[in-house]
């Protein structure tokens, strides 16, 4: 076992905290020297070119970050987590005590896998995907009149819903002719009736989505579709599949026309590449296409084994977070995609950074000295720009950036106007704002005077394919990873989410029962809303 210290008990931790005091200063550069901190400051893979130059940092400080991670043996417990090792754990306290081996779903492309029970797990689960996706193609899956389906309806929430949403939003320049997706989580009845009024229902697939079977929303919203249904005359069973666990109440053929299983070993935020994504991603985007997604992502995981900072994308992203977050004291993140594709990816990465990270207790048990996972939110530019990028730029709040783009468009359908074309307009806005935020602008007008020296990278790949947006997901579930372990965390378990389920049991109970009986409290908010 790799040992597990946080980053605040490394020697290099204070080499850090002397740094600090005296951060990199952005607006100190001529042009001379800016020109040579693009040059040096960038690293490269096969999928993405990294642009850290407008970061507050040096030689000395990406030296003292190289330190701090090979202290902590970041790298190794990544491959030790890829091997199996229970990292869902928190000493001396009933935790999950889970394997994390959501890579081991992508990890089909090598002869040797790092967990060969667990990919060949992953490797059955695609063969039975493979044959549904046959069948529907070839016509022997289809409604009760003999047509095919043409749409599918993908019932989860979370990690259920967030990461195969956002990936489907992303590929869909690559979607098979006539192929809808429709996705319906949140338990808010509107969601399901906005969803039900645009479908056709006697074509429509259900993809119902519950590691455990028991999900609240998940099951109610489901009930709402299978009622939609049978009111239309229609066989709920004859369109509804599961992707459940196995042995799980949604694991019921008679309820069930196929069930898919996902496994214990790989948590909602990290399923993407599992079942939970690929039976939608496989039905809207085609077999194919979902094997190069997946390669993209295992690429992605074996690039995040390098030790070298300066090399390993993921690792370097996650160092520059830990920089800028717990010695610079910057408590927020702002993703920013420059590719309308990329829209819900920053929904995405809020669960899987902020689920994962957000944690006040070590995996002994014991408080957090310091700081753990930052607030992250984004939008899509360039329409974040005529939104919240006044404060970006002037505002009291320094907010690090991490800009995400491409050379070329999905579709290859742009065009020029005033001599340049609007893939070009939108990368030039990209680098813009990450030049104007590192160097400012001085003024004799206070309104017209931007501080500069505010931290962005640039994420820059050559076109969003289904294999960069694997290795896109693969770069931040490794990022989020990465910044667990130098935290010392759990950053597999989410029991923050469950206090809320229990006392809304409690409400609903109260919601049910008759009126005069429950507790006082729930009483009270009842009666003061207008419930009773």
């Amino acid at each position: 076992m790799q040992k597990r210290i946080a980053y605040d008990r490394t020697t290099a931790h204070e080499q850090l905290a002397r740094l600090k005091e005296k951060p990199f200063d952005l607006t100190t550069l001529d042009e001379a020297s800016f020109a040579k901190r693009m040059q040096q400051y960038h690293c490269s893979s096969s999928y993405f070119s990294l642009h850290y130059w407008s970061q507050l940092l040096n030689d000395e400080v990406l030296t003292a970050l190289q330190s701090l991670a090979d202290e902590c043996a970041l790298v190794g417990q990544f491959q030790e987590m890829k091997k199996g090792g229970v990292m869902n754990h928190v000493e001396g306290v009933e935790s999950e005590k889970r394997q994390v081996l959501h890579t081991a779903c992508r990890d089909i492309f090598v002869e040797q896998p790092c967990n060969e029970e667990a990919t060949d797990q992953a490797v059955r689960e695609l063969s039975k995907l493979k044959l549904f996706l046959e069948e529907i193609e070839g016509g022997q899956l289809c409604n009760g009149k003999g047509e095919s389906f043409t749409t599918l309806i993908h019932v989860g929430i979370g990690g259920s819903d967030l990461g195969p949403h956002s990936i489907c939003e992303a590929l869909k320049a690559y979607s098979r002719p006539g192929r809808k997706v429709f996705f319906l989580s949140n338990v808010d009845p509107d969601d399901a009736a906005a969803v039900l009024r645009q479908v056709d229902l006697p074509r429509s697939l259900v993809a119902v989505v519950s590691k455990s079977g028991t999900t609240l929303e998940t099951l109610t919203n489901e009930e709402m579709v299978r009622k939609a249904l049978q009111t239309a005359g229609l066989d709920p069973r004859e369109h509804c599949v599961s992707i459940t666990g196995e042995g799980s109440p949604m694991d019921a053929p008679k309820r069930y026309r196929r069930s898919f299983y996902m496994y214990d070993y790989v948590g909602g935020r990290y399923s993407s590449t599992s079942m939970v994504g690929l039976v939608t991603l496989g039905f809207y985007l085609g077999y194919e296409q979902i094997i190069e997604f997946i390669e993209g992502a295992s690429n992605m995981d074996y690039l995040c084994e390098e030790s070298d900072i300066r090399v390993n994308q993921a690792l370097l992203l996650a160092l520059l977070g830990i920089w800028n977050h717990c010695y610079l004291g910057m408590p927020t993140l702002a993703v920013l995609p420059y590719s309308q594709a990329l829209h819900r990816f920053p929904a995405h990465l809020q669960q899987l950074d902020m689920e994962s990270n957000g944690k006040s207790i070590d995996r002994q048990a014991k408080s957090i000295n310091d700081r753990s996972g930052p607030v992250v939110w984004g939008e899509v530019g360039t329409n974040g720009q005529h939104a919240f990028f006044q404060l970006l730029h002037q505002g009291t709040e320094t907010v690090p950036c991490e800009f995400i783009g491409f050379r070329r468009s999905q579709y290859g359908q742009d065009m020029e106007v005033d001599g340049t074309t609007s893939q070009q307009k939108l990368i030039a806005n990209m680098l813009a704002q990450s030049v104007a935020l590192a160097r400012g602008q001085d003024s004799d007008n206070p309104n017209r005077a931007f501080p500069g020296n505010r931290p962005s990278s640039v994420l820059l790949g050559e076109r969003l394919t289904p294999g960069v947006m694997g290795a896109l997901l693969a770069l931040y579930e490794a990022k989020v990873v990465f910044q667990g372990f130098a935290w010392n965390i759990n950053s597999f378990d989410q029991e923050g989410v469950q206090l809320g389920k229990v006392l809304a049991g409690r409400f609903l109970g109260e919601m049910g029962a008759d009126k005069d009986s429950g507790d006082t409290l729930a009483r009270f908010i009842l009666e003061i809303t207008g419930t009773l």
